[in-house]
């Protein structure tokens, strides 16, 4: 049975990956200054491999995250003051058509990180 899957993506700087993604209110477990990063939030799981030639404009990396709450998780990484256009950038919340609760957020090497809450049913 399968308990979670835990994302791989591509870092140009360990360290400042590191300093992001703590903004983001993840913990280092592990850390290889030179290859690697793991990082954990509650049952949020990411790792990063050391890849100084990416270019963020066209990393084609990603993940999808599964909060309990996507509106407060939306508004702590809002509070960050993170830009709307560009790398990095934040978009807030918003409502899909498809019936889900969908933020995303671009990291500093290019990592797209969409999360999302299904929506209530109507009727």
């Amino acid at each position: 049975m399968l308990e979670k899957l835990c994302p791989i993506l591509p870092s140009r700087d360990i360290a400042d990956t590191e300093r992001f993604w703590q903004r983001l209110g993840f913990e280092t477990v592990y850390r290889d200054d030179a290859a690697y990063l793991l990082m954990k939030r509650d049952g949020a799981e990411v790792h990063f491999f050391h890849h100084p030639g990416l270019d963020p404009a066209a990393n084609d990396h990603g993940a999808y995250l599964r909060p309990a709450d996507i509106r407060a998780l939306s508004a702590e990484w809002a509070a960050l003051g993170l830009p709307a256009a560009h790398i990095p950038r934040f978009e807030p919340v918003a409502d899909k058509p498809w019936g889900m609760a969908e933020l995303a957020l671009v990291d500093v090497d290019g990592n797209l990180i969409r999360a999302g809450q299904e929506l209530p049913l109507d009727g």
